[in-house]
C-alpha cells in the first residue's frame, strides 16, 4: 500500500499531505515557512522530522529551490530523512503547477508572499517572474506592502503628514511612530513584510487612489506575464489560467484587475481560481498514478470542546445583554470568588509543580511555557518578566506562542490547531533532558500545545499540564504534574480570557515567583535582583538597600553606584 507524502513550503506556511495509492487523505497540515534560500538546514531537520516517517513516496517542493545546487540539497535532506521512499523535489512553482493542471496544458500564476508565473504546453514549458524579493516578485504580498511602506513614508517627508494607510500599517506592527519603521524593516523578514498586503486592498476599498494603483500595477504586472507566457507557448484562442496564492484566493477584486487586463489581450480566456493545496500537487508529482487530492482541510478533534467547562453557558449570565452596566459590574467582581476556588482546590498539584520546575532549574534546566491564544500571551507576559523583575538570565524561562511573535497582538487563525507545528518549535529551541515544559491550555487540547508536550517528553524534559477544564479527557500517560483549575463556565461563554484567564495568570505567578524565591533570588520579600532601568526602579533599589542595611537614602545610592546598581552585591550573604 502506497502512502505519498506531499510537502510544498512557501514564504508565508508549509503545508503536506499524506494520501494513499486512491488518492484519499489519511493526514493533512500546516508548518512554518520553508523557503530553501531563507530557511536554516537545523529548520528543515526539525521540519521533516515532525513528519509522516513511514511514506513511501514523498515529494518536498520548496520556495527557493531554483537551479541544481538548490535541487542538490533539498534532496539530500529528504533522502537522510526518507530514506526508503522514491523521493522526488523541485520548486513549489512546479507543485503549484501540478496542483492547477496536474498533466494538462495551461498558465498558472501564483501570488502570495513572493511570486510566479509557469506555463506548459504540448511539454514545452515557460516561465516568468520567481527572482525573489530583491529583484522580482512583482504583484505579489511582499511588492504590495513594500510599495505601501515606500509610499507611506514619502508623503510623510513631503507633507509631515501620515496617511489612513500608514496609521493602519502601525497598528498592524503595535508601533508607536512611523520612525519606528526603518528598524522593523530592517529585521523584518519577506513574511513579515507581506503580510502587510491587506492594508494596501483595504485601504483601496476605502478610496484610497494610491493603494488602489499599487494593486493595479501589482495585478497589471501579473498579467503582463501571464500573456507573455501564453505567447511564448503558442497559445491563441481560449487559453487556460488558473490563478494560486492568497493574494488571489482572499482578496476577488486582485482577480479581477488581474482578469480586465488579460481579457484585453486574450478575449477569450478561461481564468480561474485553483483552491487545490500544492501539498497534493506535491503528492502528484512524487507518483503521478495517484490521484490529486483534495484541498487540504486539517481536520481538528473538536468533540472535547462539547464538553469543556470552559465552553459551558453560565446560567448567572444568560440575560446579560439587558442588565444596566452596574448589573454587569457586580456580576463579574462576584464571579471573581471562582478563581480563588479553583487555585485553592489544586494547592496541591501547585506545590508539586513548584518543585519540580525548582529542581530542574537549580541543576541547570530552565523553564519553557507553550500556548496558543490568550493562554500563550500569558506566558509570554509571565517569562518576560522574570529577567527584570529577579535579575534571571532570559534564558531561564521562556515562552513559545502558536503563531509566532505576530500573534502575540493579533490572531494568527490555525496556528494553534498543528501538533507538529509544536513539536518542531519544541525542537528548534532546544529542549533538553533536564528542561520543564509547561503547556497552558484553557481546554487541556490545544494541539500545538499537546504536540509540544509530546516532543519534549521524547526529548527527555519534565512536563506540567495547566488547563481550566477538569472535564478534559485524560492522557493515557500523564504528564509529570497536571494542574486543572475548575473556574467553571465564563461569563460571556467561550471567552476564556476571563475568568480562566485570570486564574492562569494567577497560577503562572505562583509558579514563578515561587521558583524564584527557591532559587535564592528574593531577600524576604523584597526584589533583591531587580533590574535597574529607569528613575522608579532606582528609587526603589535605593529604599530597598536603605532599609535592609540601615542606611541613609544619600549613603544607599552611594553603595549603589559602586556595585553598578547591582542590589545584591550591596547585601550582605543570606
Amino acid at each position: 500500500m502506497k502512502r505519498v507524502l506531499g510537502i510544498e513550503g512557501g514564504g508565508t506556511k508549509t503545508e503536506w499531505v499524506l494520501v494513499d495509492e486512491s488518492g484519499r487523505r489519511i493526514n493533512s497540515g500546516v508548518l512554518p515557512a520553508a523557503n530553501l534560500r531563507l530557511v536554516r538546514d537545523e529548520t528543515l531537520e526539525e521540519m521533516f522530522r515532525v513528519l509522516p516517517a513511514d511514506a513511501t513516496h514523498v515529494g518536498v517542493f520548496l520556495a527557493g529551490c531554483v537551479n541544481a545546487a538548490d535541487r542538490s540539497r533539498l534532496q539530500a535532506f529528504v533522502s537522510r530523512a526518507w530514506p526508503t521512499a522514491s523521493t522526488r523535489v523541485g520548486s513549489d512553482r512546479e507543485s503549484g503547477f501540478a496542483a492547477a493542471f496536474g498533466a494538462g496544458d495551461g498558465v498558472a500564476v501564483i501570488a502570495g508572499t513572493g511570486s510566479a508565473i509557469s506555463g506548459r504546453r504540448a511539454g514545452h514549458y515557460e516561465k516568468a517572474g520567481g527572482w525573489g524579493q530583491l529583484l522580482g516578485d512583482i504583484g505579489s504580498g511582499y511588492h504590495l506592502a513594500v510599495e505601501a511602506l515606500r509610499h507611506v513614508l514619502w508623503t510623510y517627508d513631503l507633507t509631515r503628514r501620515i496617511t489612513r494607510p500608514g496609521e493602519r500599517i502601525l497598528a498592524a506592527l503595535a508601533l508607536n511612530q512611523l520612525e519606528e519603521l526603518v528598524n522593523w524593516a530592517a529585521e523584518a523578514d519577506k513574511m513579515a513584510v507581506a503580510k502587510l498586503a491587506p492594508v494596501v486592498f483595504d485601504a483601496a476599498r476605502r478610496g484610497d487612489a494610491e493603494m488602489a494603483a499599487i494593486l493595479d500595477f501589482g495585478a497589471g504586472a501579473l498579467a503582463d506575464g501571464a500573456c507573455a507566457t501564453l505567447r511564448r507557448l503558442g497559445f491563441e484562442q481560449a487559453p487556460e489560467i488558473k490563478l494560486q496564492g492568497g493574494l488571489f484566493l482572499n482578496h476577488p477584486e486582485y482577480i479581477e484587475r488581474f482578469r480586465k487586463r488579460v481579457e484585453a489581450v486574450y478575449p477569450g480566456a478561461r481564468i480561474s481560481l485553483c483552491t487545490e493545496s500544492g501539498a497534493a500537487g506535491s503528492a502528484w508529482l512524487a507518483a503521478q498514478e495517484v490521484p490529486l487530492a483534495p484541498p487540504v482541510q486539517p481536520e481538528v478533534d473538536l468533540s472535547e470542546l462539547s464538553t469543556a467547562m470552559t465552553e459551558a453557558v453560565n446560567p448567572r449570565s444568560t440575560g446579560l445583554d439587558a442588565m444596566s452596566t452596574p448589573q454587569i459590574v457586580d456580576l463579574f467582581i462576584s464571579e471573581e470568588t471562582c478563581v480563588n476556588e479553583a487555585l485553592l482546590a489544586a494547592r496541591m498539584r501547585l506545590v508539586a509543580a513548584i518543585e519540580l520546575t525548582s529542581d530542574a532549574l537549580r541543576q541547570g534546566g530552565r523553564l519553557f511555557y507553550v500556548g496558543a491564544g490568550t493562554s500563550g500571551r500569558l506566558g509570554v507576559l509571565d517569562a518576560s518578566e522574570i529577567p527584570p523583575t529577579f535579575g534571571a538570565d532570559p534564558q531561564l524561562v521562556q515562552a513559545l506562542m502558536a503563531g509566532g511573535p505576530g500573534a502575540l497582538y493579533r490572531s494568527a487563525e490555525g496556528a494553534e490547531d498543528q501538533p507538529e507545528a509544536g513539536a518542531m518549535a519544541v525542537s528548534e529551541r532546544g529542549v533538553r533532558s533536564g528542561d520543564v515544559v509547561c503547556g497552558i491550555t484553557a481546554s487541556g487540547r490545544t494541539p500545538f500545545v499537546m504536540g509540544a508536550l509530546c516532543q519534549a517528553r521524547k526529548n527527555g524534559a519534565r512536563t506540567i499540564l495547566l488547563t481550566c477544564n477538569p472535564a478534559r479527557r485524560v492522557c493515557g500517560t500523564p504528564w509529570d504534574v497536571e494542574i486543572d483549575l475548575a473556574t467553571g463556565p465564563e461569563l460571556l461563554a467561550g471567552s476564556t480570557r476571563l475568568k480562566a484567564g485570570t486564574a492562569t495568570k494567577c497560577a503562572l505567578n505562583i509558579l514563578s515567583t515561587s521558583v524564584m524565591v527557591r532559587l535564592g533570588r528574593v531577600h524576604g520579600n523584597l526584589m533583591a535582583g531587580v533590574v535597574v532601568s529607569n528613575a522608579k526602579l532606582r528609587d526603589r533599589a535605593t529604599r530597598l538597600v536603605a532599609a535592609l542595611l540601615g542606611l541613609s537614602r544619600a549613603e544607599a545610592e552611594a553603595a549603589l553606584e559602586s556595585h553598578g546598581w547591582d542590589v545584591r552585591q550591596c547585601l550582605p550573604p543570606s
